[in-house]
């Protein structure tokens, strides 16, 4: 009785000691499918940041692992009404392969959204047939990423044209106005004033727009006080402005430019060592009468005189 006991023992000690290596080692599952997305640096919480053209590539994958082939239809959830291309419909991967379709996504309008915000997408994958049937059971999956808004640093500058002319020897007042186009709050982080004019002579009346930060979207403005000297010749002058984007650390530059003509101050005709009384005019009148003739002045004499003789008589 004891001989016929131990062999049993010892088989059944050989089974339980193969049940957990066959646990461990399952067989290949026939629905053995994954979708996954290549994630920036393979980490599922680094957002794709969408470019300042407003796109962004994103790689997707699926692997199949079973025994037979999939066929699987997909699904697409995008923010910032994004458009997407080379986005296939669906899609029928072999036993053992793992097949990747890159996803375009463009059309973000980047300068109208808050720099930094964040929105997910989704990407859904439903399995339709397996080896060519089609399935009973409904199967799906879902990844989900994040698309990321760039900061974008763009600044403006404008200078109002001149209302006309100056002479030698006075200033005139040029306003400059600098936009923030960009997506993001920005200021002025350098800027430069030049003109082609040596006698010409400008102030540091723009030097208020380094200390003003400007929202996404605003505007500030200041005046340029543009002197020519009183020897400045009659000619056109180009005063151009140029600001660096604090933003993009002066990298981001914009320019403008104005030209300004300078003309000789009118001279004055009077004589100048005979200036008059400005307080006490002279009237001058005029006839259209002829002038008296010789004859009419002699008889004038000659009157005068007899009347003179009568009253000493």
């Amino acid at each position: 009785m004891s001989r016929g006991i131990i062999p049993i023992f010892l088989i059944t000690a050989i089974i339980i000691a193969t049940i957990p290596n066959s646990m461990a080692q399952p067989e290949p599952s026939l629905g053995n499918w994954e979708l996954g997305i290549e994630y920036p640096d393979e980490d599922d919480s680094n957002p794709f940041v969408v470019s300042e053209a407003g796109m962004a590539s994103i790689t997707m994958f699926v692997d199949n692992q079973g025994l037979l082939s999939v066929k699987v239809a997909f699904e697409y959830e995008f923010p910032f009404d994004a458009e997407i291309m080379g986005a296939p419909e669906d899609a029928t991967i072999e036993p053992g392969n793992n097949d990747s379709f890159t996803i375009m996504v463009r059309g973000i309008d980047v300068y109208e959204i808050d720099a930094g915000k964040i929105e997910s997408f989704t990407i859904t994958a439903n399995l339709q047939e397996r080896n060519g049937m089609p399935v009973i059971i409904p199967e799906n999956q879902e990844k989900i990423g994040d698309l990321e808004i760039p900061e974008i640093f763009l600044l403006n500058v404008e200078i109002a044209d001149p209302v006309g002319p100056m002479n030698s020897g006075t200033d005139s007042i040029l306003k400059v106005t600098v936009t923030n186009e960009g997506n993001s709050r920005d200021k002025v982080r350098e800027l430069e004033v030049t003109d082609d004019c040596p006698l010409m002579t400008t102030d540091s009346g723009l030097d208020a727009l380094l200390t003003r930060n400007i929202e996404k979207g605003g505007k500030t403005t200041a005046d340029l006080k543009v002197t020519a000297s009183e020897s400045h010749p009659q000619r056109n002058c180009r005063v151009e402005v140029t600001v660096a984007s604090d933003g993009a650390d002066g990298s981001q530059l914009s320019t403008d430019f104005t030209r300004i003509t300078v003309e000789q101050p009118p001279t004055n005709s009077q004589d100048p060592d005979d200036p008059g009384d400005e307080e006490d005019p002279v009237e001058v009148v005029t006839s259209n009468l002829p002038a008296p003739g010789i004859s009419v002045i002699l008889c004038s004499l000659i009157g005068a005189l007899f009347v003179n003789a009568r009253r000493i008589q």
